[in-house]
């Protein structure tokens, strides 16, 4: 897989991070809705690191480990409670839960694929 490829799941993660958690915060009035914002927005530009050739693997290694820690915050701490309360923001759990775990998959698959190339 390309870098490209892992760009364009690391954007459309990004992109369900902001909008996931900008609609959260309006919905709820919690600053805590925001903490996906701002994972969003590092994730966001590591990913236009991605085309400095220099900064590519550790740009690609900070992408997996934010993406990861998110997943796990949000598959731990969060989902259990939007599950509790179900309502539209159980769906909005959802969105960034499965954008994050499709896009540490390609992020996995890409890393194997390399390893394998070498």
């Amino acid at each position: 897989m390309e870098i490209k490829s892992i760009q364009k799941f690391n954007t459309v993660n990004s992109i369900s991070l902001f909008t996931m958690s900008i609609w959260g915060y309006i919905d709820t009035n919690s600053f805590t809705a925001l903490i996906p914002l701002f994972f969003g927005i590092i994730l966001f530009s590591l990913g236009a690191l991605l085309d400095k050739e220099k900064l590519v693997k550790i740009s690609a290694h900070l992408i997996v480990l934010f993406t990861l820690m998110i997943l796990v915050a949000l598959s731990v701490q969060v989902l259990p409670g939007a599950i509790e309360r179900g309502g539209i923001g159980l769906a909005r759990v959802l969105v960034m839960t499965v954008t994050s775990s499709i896009a540490m998959i390609v992020f996995i698959k890409s890393f194997i694929d390399n390893r394998k190339s070498r």
